[in-house]
């Protein structure tokens, strides 16, 4: 099987800003955001590069491959996690094999995200413990979904935490969830605002980070590899609405391929 250059970038999980990036010589940092100069409509003081292209999110639905694939995006971030009491209308969760063939079918990419509980019942909220109890699932579903080893599954903050809360409770569960990751051949991503990104670099938590920005005090960390936009930007794809998220990076933690130095050679190549 043979593909143009668009279908390659496409298939590699490169949109069409990284695929001008690549042209120009100007790649993408791997598992971190470029230096290059922020784009138009990039928050004011981010150290964000050129974006890549989107993903979306979305906790119901899911959309159709065929309609996700029209729309433009590269793939979506998908929630290896179960839906909560109470939270019938999350159709999307958890994600299932005939999404992930769907989406592969159409030379879409997918990333694997974990949340459950949310504010008072937020998952990091159980310390240790809760990285014990919900890396398992998470992992479990990952795999049961087609998910490879070698990629991250990252664990929802999706909070504007305290230092305290930090130190006391989110540290010990992103360590146990690690901890278990690592086991399974997976590594540790985080979704997270701004400041708490800082606070998990300091502790040498997360290889992949996507920011929030409940917190993040109108920053982009550089260190992000996808940032998800306000909600005012959600868009509507195949009748189901969802987060739009911009891609700062060629190794963001997606499935296929899972070899960002191949990656990069070969999009080089076929730009040239």
């Amino acid at each position: 099987m043979t593909f143009d250059r668009r279908s390659f970038l496409r298939r590699a999980g490169l949109g069409a800003a990284g695929a001008g990036a690549l042209a120009a010589g100007l790649t993408p940092a791997v598992g971190a955001q470029s230096s290059i100069p922020a784009p138009l409509g990039a928050l004011p003081g981010a150290g964000a590069g050129v974006p890549i292209g989107t993903l979306l999110d979305y906790a119901s639905g899911p959309p159709s491959a065929a309609s996700v694939r029209a729309a433009g995006h590269m793939g979506a971030v998908r929630y290896c996690s179960n839906r909560r009491p109470g939270a019938e209308w999350m159709t999307g969760k958890p994600l299932l094999r005939r999404e992930v063939d769907d989406f592969r079918a159409h030379g879409l990419n997918m990333v694997s995200c974990y949340q459950f509980g949310r504010d008072t019942t937020a998952d990091w909220r159980a310390g240790a413990a809760g990285g014990d109890h919900h890396s398992r699932i998470g992992i479990g579903i990952h795999f049961a979904a087609g998910g490879p080893r070698g990629v991250p599954l990252y664990a929802a903050i999706d909070d504007n935490p305290t230092r305290w809360e930090f130190d006391n409770l989110i540290a010990p569960y992103l360590e146990r969830f690690r901890h278990h990751l690592h086991g399974a051949g997976m590594k540790l991503g985080v979704y997270a605002n701004a400041p708490t990104i800082d606070w998990c670099r300091q502790r040498g938590l997360g290889q992949y980070f996507w920011q929030h920005d409940w917190g993040s005090g109108g920053r982009l960390n550089p260190s992000a590899t996808i940032h998800q936009l306000p909600i005012r930007q959600q868009v509507t794809v195949g009748g189901v609405v969802s987060d739009l998220n911009r891609v700062y990076a060629l190794d963001y933690g997606q499935w296929w391929p899972t070899d960002p130095a191949a990656l990069v050679g070969a999009a080089l190549g076929s730009v040239g």
